[in-house]
């Protein structure tokens, strides 16, 4: 593997701006501190929603073990 690919291999683009980000950055994912309180405004504020809810068979199991009690 050639030395430019060892170096763009391990960036990644912030998820709030856009901006490459470094694995070893302090704020990582996150380009910044301010991208990082950007992101977890919008999840407070319900922009980010989780969709379904996760089933996971040994989960339902409990649960439907704790409705028949």
């Amino acid at each position: 593997m050639t030395e430019a690919k060892k170096s763009t291999a391990k960036m990644l683009r912030c998820p709030t701006c856009g901006e490459r980000v470094t694995v070893k950055s302090e704020d990582f994912p996150f380009c910044s501190d301010r991208c990082r309180k950007i992101d977890l405004g919008k999840w407070s504020m319900g922009v980010y929603r989780i969709s379904s809810p996760v089933m996971d068979p040994d989960l339902l199991e409990g649960l439907e073990g704790n409705e028949r009690e």
